[in-house]
């Protein structure tokens, strides 16, 4: 067996964000801020923190602040270093520096399938990760980093999943699997269903926006049928690949936040704040002033 390393990271990030309106309708939601970087960012320090040096983000129209944002800035650097704001110019500098970032547009929102099937010329023949931004995990070994060490140890297909319980599994892709003999934290998948009713449920394993994917799921979702809308579905894609390959649900250590949703962004930012050093303790001190 080859063994192949995940050195490409993508990031479909061409939908509508509605459920953020009016926030989003002039700027993309994975611009939305958690204290004080963009949604986005996270997703990206997470994929060069697991080992990937190319970064392909799947956008849409009106996404060209995410693309200035990874860019560099000459007027904002000249002026902090003008000014001498030395570690503010590293901050704007890093941003630019991260990996080679790479961009490629989906003309219409026709799913998550459709999206990674617009990176197929750049990512080529060889395994890669595809991260939803709006999934935050936040983890002690950043998430695809625990996800790129399993796929090290099996070349297949790892979804990231975690336990949901009761009827909120109707909101998540969900495993028909068992549990890895060798590996408890690894899930070998017999099947996957879709928002299934929770009395319909195979298990209580969620698939999460995290995955690290071999190329043949390209042909599957070249071939497989669209579903309602004309959107292809990437779990319908990879259902297709299980008939070919192992695919392996991959139990992570760490805490999602949906980002996607105002609740879970609101959870988020204030977790995120009270870990940050210089915000936290005043702003832990400030929360249990409040009249709750």
């Amino acid at each position: 067996m080859t063994h192949q390393k995940i050195r490409k990271a993508v990031f479909p990030a061409a939908g509508m964000g509605t459920r953020f309106l009016p926030a989003t309708k002039a700027m993309p939601k994975e611009m939305l801020c958690l204290v004080d970087k963009p949604l986005i960012q996270y997703g990206v320090e997470e994929a060069v923190a697991a080992g990937c040096t190319e970064i392909i983000f799947v956008t849409g129209r009106g996404k060209s602040t995410m693309e200035d944002h990874f860019d560099i800035s000459p007027e904002l650097e000249a002026s902090l270093a003008a000014k001498n704001k030395t570690a503010l110019l590293e901050v704007a500098r890093s941003v630019s520096k991260l990996a080679k970032i790479t961009y490629t547009r989906q003309p219409e929102p026709l799913g998550l399938g459709h999206a990674v099937l617009m990176a197929k010329e750049l990512v080529g023949d060889e395994p890669f990760a595809v991260l939803l931004p709006d999934d935050i995990v936040d983890a002690t070994t950043p998430c695809m980093k625990q996800m790129v060490e399993a796929f090290n140890e099996i070349q297949s297909s790892i979804l990231g999943s975690e336990v949901v319980e009761g009827a909120a599994i109707q909101n998540y892709g969900c495993l028909d699997c068992t549990p890895d003999p060798k590996n408890p934290r690894l899930l070998a998948v017999k099947d996957l269903v879709e928002k299934p009713k929770p009395q319909d449920a195979p298990s209580q394993n969620a698939i999460i926006g995290r995955y690290i994917l071999t190329p043949r799921i390209f042909d599957m979702l070249e071939h497989i049928t669209p579903g309602a809308g004309g959107e292809l579905q990437l779990t319908d894609g990879i259902k297709a690949l299980l008939q070919h390959e192992k695919v392996y649900g991959f139990v992570y250590e760490g805490t999602r936040h949906d980002a996607g949703d105002k609740q879970g962004f609101l959870r988020a930012t204030v977790e995120f704040a009270l870990k940050n050093k210089d915000l936290g303790p005043s702003f832990r001190t400030w929360l249990k002033s409040l009249p709750l």
